[in-house]
């Protein structure tokens, strides 16, 4: 079955690091009844299985080796998605900042993307899906009804960073540290070869630095549902 003739609700969200993507969409999947899926955290594991087995996620000679030993899978409970890696739940294993990294550093590998936006690809020909990171509307489902693409000023960004860090009973680095590290990350994702950041040309610009995450997700519902 081709996607243009899916029976099914498809809902695209990308944007940087910290602009308030992922919040919006469970929000949105949550509003609308549809299962969310988070890509970052299916790179998140990737890198998680290259770390641990002394691999750098940038080496794309070792991460090209391990990649046919990683046996990623998406797993929903209660509606929650769970991060499968070899059979291990490793969910709460993946928000750290070094994962962050090398989400972002091992997104660049051309052989990481095919396999998971393949993997993507199947659960969005299973049914509706809201799903969000950094090639959903131009490469994973460029045929998505509704597209978006959040973004936020890069301060407000590392901000954000910092308070669920915080949250997390983490300590947060100084705001301009984390201001670069977003900065840097930016620059990786929007100037990789394979399927670089990029807001696609039907996909409607949401600027979440002066909203609230309520505000955020409302404005995304009220396009979805017909509004102006």
């Amino acid at each position: 079955m081709t996607e243009e003739n899916m029976p099914y609700l498809h809902i695209a969200i990308d944007g940087p690091a910290g602009a308030g993507k992922s919040t919006i969409a469970k929000a949105v999947a949550r509003a609308l009844s549809i299962p969310y899926l988070d890509t970052g955290a299916m790179y998140r594991t990737l890198a998680l299985y290259a770390i641990e087995n002394g691999v750098d996620p940038r080496d794309a000679g070792g991460v090209m080796r391990l990649l046919p030993g990683a046996d990623v899978r998406v797993a929903y409970e209660s509606g929650v998605q769970h991060m499968l890696l070899n059979g291990e739940d490793v969910t709460s294993r993946l928000r750290t900042p070094e994962l962050s990294r090398g989400a972002s550093d091992i997104g660049v590998h051309p052989a990481v993307r095919e396999k998971l936006v393949e993997l993507q690809r199947q659960i969005a020909q299973n049914g509706s899906v809201v799903m969000d990171g950094r090639d959903i509307g131009t490469v994973v489902m460029p045929r998505a009804e509704h597209k978006f693409f959040i973004t936020a000023s890069v301060r407000e960004r590392a901000r954000r960073r910092m308070m669920e860090m915080e949250h997390r009973g983490e300590t947060p680095p100084p705001l301009e540290e984390m201001e670069r590290t977003i900065a840097a990350r930016d620059h990786t994702d929007s100037t990789r070869a394979a399927a670089p950041l990029r807001q696609a040309e039907d996909a409607v610009l949401v600027d979440t630095t002066s909203l609230t995450a309520r505000q955020s997700a409302a404005l995304v519902l009220e396009r979805i549902r017909g509004g102006k």
